[in-house]
């Protein structure tokens, strides 16, 4: 007969599901456009909290890129994050942060290989004002980093839809047109739909379809709706 050995009951860890945020921070974004994205990005943080469970855990990351490309938010369980408001400043620097992006993805000390497949957000309402060629070839083609899922929103009509384009490629999704800052959280609400489906998925690592998700959303929003029309005032 065996001994008792604790070691023989340990609880298994959750598996990671990363999500990454690029962030345009630029002093275009001043007023309606960070002041959305702020609370966009903050409801999705607490959807993806309400999201997870013991088996998967949601981990967040936020680059932003402006005056300087920063790791606003290191990988983060999403129940455990303190959301900061963003600050606009600066330029563009798209490649940098495209550059900061791929190297968190590549290192698997930072995005372990027992990961399910991460997502990379993309939102910017302007043109990169550095070397974006290269860093985001290699971030779509190359190495770990081109197993990502990709999505994209362009706010407004200077954004370069040619960089999002480029940057979504390989993928199903398409860029998604903000034309003022009221849609930003749309963008989002789809974002947020798309991680926590697979959550409730036999497979994490399989990404719906954006069409499935537009349904989910649309059902989401009819419930709500109904919700409401129900409630006693």
């Amino acid at each position: 007969m065996t001994g008792f050995n604790p070691a023989n009951f340990t609880v298994a860890k959750a598996k990671p599901l990363p999500v990454v945020l690029l962030l345009d921070v630029s002093t275009s974004m001043q007023g309606n456009s960070i002041n959305q994205l702020n609370a966009a990005v903050k409801e999705m943080i607490a959807d993806f909290a309400r999201a997870e469970k013991n088996e998967i855990e949601i981990l967040v990351s936020v680059i932003t890129f402006g005056a300087e490309v920063l790791l606003h938010t290191p990988y983060t369980s999403a129940k455990d994050i303190e959301w900061q408001d963003l600050r606009v400043s600066g330029a563009t620097p798209m490649g940098t942060a495209f550059s900061m992006a791929k190297a968190m993805i590549e290192d698997k000390d930072v995005t372990p290989s027992r990961a399910y497949r991460p997502t990379i957000v993309l939102v910017s309402d302007g043109e990169p004002n550095d070397s974006w060629q290269q860093p985001l070839r290699a971030l779509v083609n190359e190495g770990r980093s081109q197993k990502c899922d990709r999505m994209a929103m362009a706010i407004g009509s200077e954004a370069s839809n040619a960089v999002l384009n480029e940057f979504v490629s390989g993928t199903e999704n398409k860029v998604f047109t903000a034309q003022d800052a009221s849609q930003i959280q749309e963008f989002f609400k789809f974002v947020t739909m798309s991680v926590t489906t697979r959550t409730n998925s036999q497979n994490a690592n399989v990404v719906p379809k954006p069409e499935e998700v537009e349904q989910l959303v649309e059902q989401e929003q009819n419930k709500q709706l109904v919700e409401s029309e129900d409630e006693f005032i």
